[in-house]
């Protein structure tokens, strides 16, 4: 019996988002004597759990990665981490904007999530504000008045949660803006929400100017039938996918989880992005990995998989100071023109850079 079929047929699981502590003892994703840890947690964070993704989560396992990501932990009360890990404040010129680089900017329309993920860079964030009316105007104000903007990034929040009306709306803006040659969309909602994804979104989503749209998704499992369906949609009607997914300690900080996922998001045509070294938020040390993990995990997979199924491996530098890469190195510099490169095996190899008049400049 498959893992959903068994859950609904234990446990009853509602077709509803499962949004408290009593809920989540109902459903048996927690213990009746944990629920005041749980609520101790949603002050931060709120419970939203949809059953796209209840669903999926094994009720024998207690160690289940997906279980794992959405259902509160009593270590969320640790005290260790940063309110704004990324520095999002100080580079917030007005309300719904984050300007960190150049030539692109982050727009947050809502803060509001299908499914608040316990490990979020925002847990303090998130949970209610939308972007409307004349907060809204000014955002959008900021980016007409930059003309060095290239990209605009909408995230939050889950973008794909708003109505397709309001998207619509925010989609039409953008488009009319000469300078901005590129929107990109952050979502978890194809593996959270599937259903949302339907004609009436998919053509909020369909403008001039070329959209993105990367996937958040952390685990081969949360590609499920349904999710792959509305992955097919999206990308049937001309829409690129990426993907980006989190390094968590116990969901997929091994070499196989992590191959497995972007076998997974290959097959259904989604081009793996990022994989984020786990941020510094508070209440989250028991996801965060050391850095040498994530070095072995993507080592390893230059090996098992072509250069389609790589993903970049970053860190967000604590303070707002962008991302960077914290990849292995295969290169290393002897001096004279001379480098030693490694290959997948870890085997080492001389290499000589042209004589300095030969070299093309």
């Amino acid at each position: 019996m498959n893992v959903v079929r068994k859950l609904v047929q234990r446990r009853g699981r509602s077709d509803r988002t499962m949004r408290t502590p009593e809920a989540l003892a109902a459903a048996g994703l927690i213990e009746t004597q944990d629920t005041d840890n749980a609520r101790a947690a949603a002050e931060t964070l709120p419970i939203a759990i949809p059953p796209a993704l209840a669903g999926l989560i094994d009720p024998d396992d207690p160690n289940d990665p997906i279980a794992r990501q959405f259902v509160p932990d009593s270590r969320e009360a640790d005290g260790d981490g940063l309110a704004d890990p990324i520095g999002d404040d100080a580079h917030s010129p007005v309300r719904g904007i984050v300007h960190r680089y150049p030539d692109r900017v982050l727009l947050t329309p809502l803060l509001i999530c299908p499914v608040y993920c316990r490990f979020c860079f925002r847990r303090e964030a998130v949970g209610g504000q939308v972007l409307d009316g004349a907060a809204l105007e000014a955002a959008l104000d900021y980016i007409r008045n930059h003309p060095e903007i290239f990209e605009v990034i909408l995230s939050g929040g889950d973008p794909l949660t708003l109505s397709p009306r309001r998207l619509a709306g925010i989609m039409d803006a953008l488009d009319r803006i000469p300078h901005v040659e590129i929107v990109r969309i952050h979502t978890r909602v194809p593996v959270a929400v599937p259903e949302r994804v339907d004609t009436h979104l998919i053509a909020a989503l369909r403008r001039e100017t070329p959209l993105f749209v990367v996937l958040h998704c952390n685990h081969p499992r949360e590609l499920s039938p349904p999710a792959r369906v509305a992955v097919s949609r999206l990308v049937d009607a001309g829409i690129p996918m990426l993907s980006q997914t989190v390094l968590l300690k116990g969901v997929n900080d091994d070499e196989n989880t992590i191959e497995a996922l972007m076998r997974a998001l290959l097959k259904n045509r989604i081009k793996p992005y990022y994989l984020h070294h786990a941020d510094l938020a508070r209440g989250t040390g028991h996801f965060r990995t050391a850095l040498s993990v994530g070095r072995r995990i993507v080592r390893a997979l230059r090996g098992r998989l072509s250069g389609l199924g790589q993903p970049t491996y970053v860190l967000d530098i604590p303070g707002g100071q962008g991302k960077s890469p914290v990849g292995p190195s295969y290169a290393r510099e002897e001096g004279d023109g001379h480098w030693r490169i490694e290959d997948w095996r870890g085997e080492s190899h001389l290499y000589k850079d042209p004589p300095e008049n030969d070299r093309i400049r």
